[in-house]
C-alpha cells in the first residue's frame, strides 16, 4: 500500500527521496509527495498521480535541504488529489508527517482537535497526526510524538519532521512495516517502509518491532520503546542482488517474474527436498507427537495467497489426513472460529505484511494455536510473529499481480504436507518418494512450458475484447481456475469468473450464450471424464473453449476449439504446471489492451490495511 522513505545526512534529500519513492511504485500508489527541512522551513510539495508528476513539480527548484520524508498514497481515505496527499501538515507547517496505515478512531480526534481550535484542510485520517503532535510539542520532538500515538487506535508507520527542533526526523511503526536504514560510517540515516527503498544506499537495516520509536540525527540512531527507554537492536544485513530488481530486457516486470518461475521452484525446492531423504523444513521443528495432536489446520490468506491455500488444504488433507480449513484472512476473525492449543494455523502472505492475516495470527496465537508462516519476506512482520516460518525463496517480486510467488507458495505447502506425512506414516514410503521425485522435476517442466507460448498467445484474439469469461475446474483444478481468473481480472480488467464444473447446471449455465469464452482445465484424471462432459454442456450452447489438459489426455481436442497441453506429472502435482498458461494468457491479453500491466489500476503489492 503507501509507501514511506526519509532521509538524514550530508546530501541533498529530494532527489533521494525520489528515487526511493520510485522504488516502492510496486506498491501501488494514487498520489505522492515529499517535505524537505531547509532554512529553518519546511517546504511540502505533492501531488496526484504517477511519481513522474512529482518530479516535475520538483525539477528545477533545486532544495539544499538534507533532510526530508517522502510518500506515495494509495487512497483510503478521501479520494486521490493533491490536497488529499502526504505529506501532511499543522496549519503553520511546522510539523509534516507521511504515514501508513489507518486511525481508526481519527474521526473522534479530529471532532475534539477541531474543538481546540485546529483546522482541516483533507479528508483523511493522516491530518489528525500532525495536529496532534503540535498539541502536545514543547520543543521536544519525539517526546510529542510518543504522546500523540497513545491517543491513536489502529495501524500505522510514521516519519516526522519539525520546523522546531530541526535536524532530525521521529519514526514509529506499529502493525504497518518501517525499516531504518543504515548509511555509510553512520553519517546518513533513511527510513522506508520496504528494503528495496533504500537497498542501493545501505544493505545494513534495523526491522522494527510494534511501537518501538526511531530518533534519527545527524550524530545517529536512537531506537525507543513506547516508554521512551533505550532499545538495542542487531543491524539485519541485506544479502538481495539488486539487479534482482531490475527487468533485465523484458518489457515488463510481470512477464519477468513469470520466467523466472523455474529458477524460484528450484531455490525454494533446494535443501529442503532431496531424493531418498526426509524432508528438512529449515528452522521448522514440529514432532511427530505435536503434529498428531493437531485436531485442525487452518490456513489463513488473501487474494492469490488464498488460491495457494485451496491446493493446500486438498494437498495437506490427502497426504497428512488431517482436517483443513480455508478462510479468507478478511472474514475469519469475524465468525468466531473455534480455535485451540490443538489448533495448526499456516498464514499465507506473499509480503508478510498482509494486514488481515496479520490479525487472524494475532487472534489464533492468543488462543493458543501454532503458527507457520509461509511468506517471501525475511524479516516481515508476519514471519516475526508466527512461532515458524518457511520462506518462499522467489526473489523481489514487482509486478503487482503475483505469478513467482504464487508458485513458490504452492511448492511450501506440498514440502509442509509431505513433512506432515513423513512423521505420521499416514502415506506410504514409495508414494512420497515418488511426490518428491515429481517436486524435483517441476522446475525443468515449467521451463518447457515457457519455451512454447506460441499456443498460448495465440487464443488471446478469443479473449481481449470479451466482456465476461468463465473458467471451469474440478478438484484441484477448480483451484487453479479461481488464480488463473483472477489474474485476468487484476491486469486485463475483463470480468471474469470461477466455477466449479459441476456447479454450472445450478445456475451460471445461464450465462453462457454463442462466443461466451470459457477456460477449462482438465488435468485431474479421476476427474476428467466428469469435467469433459460439463465442457459438453458449454460447447452446446455456443461457448468457444479453451481446454487446458496434460499430454496424452488428447480426447479432450474433439470437445473444445484450442488445446493447450502441460507436461505429464502427478495429478495432484498439475496445479504448479497447469497456472502457467494461464498467468501467460492474462499478460498478453493485457498488453493488447494496452494496460498497465506492472501497475493495475487500483491495486496494490502490499495490502497493509484491513
Amino acid at each position: 500500500m503507501c509507501g514511506i522513505v526519509g532521509y538524514l545526512g550530508e546530501k541533498k534529500a529530494t532527489p533521494i527521496l525520489v528515487e526511493g519513492l520510485s522504488k516502492l511504485e510496486y506498491r501501488g500508489y494514487d498520489s505522492s509527495g515529499i517535505a524537505v527541512v531547509e532554512d529553518g522551513e519546511i517546504k511540502i510539495e505533492k501531488c496526484r498521480g504517477r511519481l513522474s508528476n512529482l518530479k516535475d513539480k520538483v525539477a528545477g527548484k533545486e532544495y539544499a535541504g538534507s533532510i526530508g520524508i517522502g510518500h506515495t498514497r494509495w487512497a483510503t481515505h478521501g479520494e486521490p488529489s493533491d490536497v488529499n496527499s502526504h505529506p501532511h501538515s499543522n496549519e503553520d507547517e511546522t510539523i509534516a508527517v507521511v504515514h501508513n496505515g489507518i486511525i481508526e478512531n481519527y474521526i473522534v480526534l479530529r471532532e475534539w482537535l477541531i474543538s481546540e481550535g485546529y483546522k482541516f484542510v483533507s479528508e483523511t485520517d493522516t491530518e489528525v497526526i500532525p495536529h496532534l503532535v503540535d498539541y502536545y510539542f514543547d520543543g521536544n520532538l519525539e517526546d510529542a510524538v510518543i504522546k500523540a500515538t497513545k491517543r491513536m487506535e489502529g495501524s500505522y508507520a510514521l516519519g516526522v519532521v519539525a520546523k522546531n527542533d530541526p535536524g532530525k526526523i521521529v519514526a514509529v511503526r506499529k502493525d504497518s512495516p518501517l525499516v531504518i536504514g543504515v548509511g555509510e560510517d553512520g553519517k546518513e540515516s533513511f527510513i522506508a517502509s520496504d528494503i528495496p527503498a533504500v537497498l542501493n544506499m545501505t544493505r545494513d537495516v534495523y526491522l522494527l518491532e510494534d511501537k518501538e520509536f526511531v530518533v534519527m540525527t545527524k550524530d545517529g540512531i536512537t531506537i525507543y520503546d513506547e516508554n521512551k527507554n533505550k532499545v538495542e537492536k542487531q543491524i539485519f544485513h541485506v544479502t538481495w542482488d539488486i539487479d534482482a530488481a531490475e527487468k533485465g530486457g523484458y518489457d515488463h516486470f510481470m512477464l519477468k517474474e513469470i520466467y523466472e518461475q523455474p529458477k524460484a521452484i528450484k531455490d525454494t525446492l533446494t535443501s529442503r527436498v532431496v531424493k531418498g531423504e526426509k524432508i528438512k523444513l529449515d528452522g521448522i521443528h514440529l514432532t511427530k507427537e505435536q503434529i498428531e495432536n493437531f485436531d485442525r489446520v487452518y490456513i489463513i490468506a488473501c487474494g492469490t495467497a488464498y488460491h495457494s491455500g485451496v491446493v493446500g488444504k486438498y494437498v495437506i488433507e490427502r497426504l497428512a489426513k488431517i482436517p483443513v480449513e480455508i478462510d479468507v484472512a478478511s472474514e475469519f476473525r469475524y465468525r468466531n472460529p473455534l480455535i485451540t492449543d490443538r489448533t495448526l494455523m499456516i498464514c499465507i502472505s506473499q509480503s508478510g505484511e498482509t494486514a488481515d492475516t496479520l490479525a487472524a495470527l494475532r487472534l489464533a496465537k492468543e488462543e493458543g494455536a501454532r503458527i507457520i508462516a509461509i511468506t517471501n519476506v525475511v524479516g516481515s512482520s508476519i514471519s516475526r510473529e508466527a512461532d515458524d516460518v518457511f520462506y518462499t525463496w522467489a526473489g523481489p517480486e514487482i509486478a503487482v499481480a503475483s505469478t513467482k510467488a504464487y508458485i513458490t507458495m504452492l511448492i511450501a505447502l506440498y514440502i509442509i504436507a509431505l513433512y506432515m506425512a513423513e512423521a505420521k506414516h499416514t502415506v506410504r514410503e514409495t508414494e512420497i518418494e515418488k511426490i518428491k521425485d515429481g517436486l524435483l522435476n517441476l522446475s525443468e517442466k515449467t521451463a518447457e512450458i515457457l519455451n512454447d507460448v506460441d499456443t498460448i498467445k495465440s487464443f488471446v484474439d478469443h479473449l481481449y475484447s470479451k466482456n465476461d469469461v468463465y473458467y471451469l475446474g474440478r478438484g484441484l483444478d477448480y483451484a487453479v481456475a479461481m488464480e488463473g481468473s483472477l489474474k485476468l481480472k487484476e491486469i486485463s480488467y475483463i470480468h471474469s469468473e470461477a466455477y466449479a464444473g459441476g456447479e454450472l447446471k445450478h445456475g451460471t449455465i445461464a450465462l453462457i450464450e454463442e462466443g461466451t469464452s470459457v477456460i477449462a482445465l482438465a488435468t485431474q484424471s479421476e476427474l476428467y471424464d466428469k469435467q469433459i462432459s460439463n465442457i459438453r454442456e458449454v460447447k452446446t450452447r455456443g461457448a468457444n473453449v479453451l481446454g487446458i489438459a496434460m499430454e496424452g489426455q488428447t480426447e479432450i481436442e474433439k470437445t473444445v476449439d484450442q488445446t493447450i497441453y502441460i507436461p505429464k506429472v502427478m495429478s495432484i502435482l498439475a496445479p504448479v504446471l497447469s497456472v502457467i498458461p494461464l498467468q501467460i494468457l492474462a499478460y498478453y491479453t493485457a498488453v493488447q489492451k494496452g494496460c498497465d500491466v506492472d501497475k493495475p489500476r487500483n491495486l496494490a503489492k502490499s495490502v497493509t490495511v484491513e
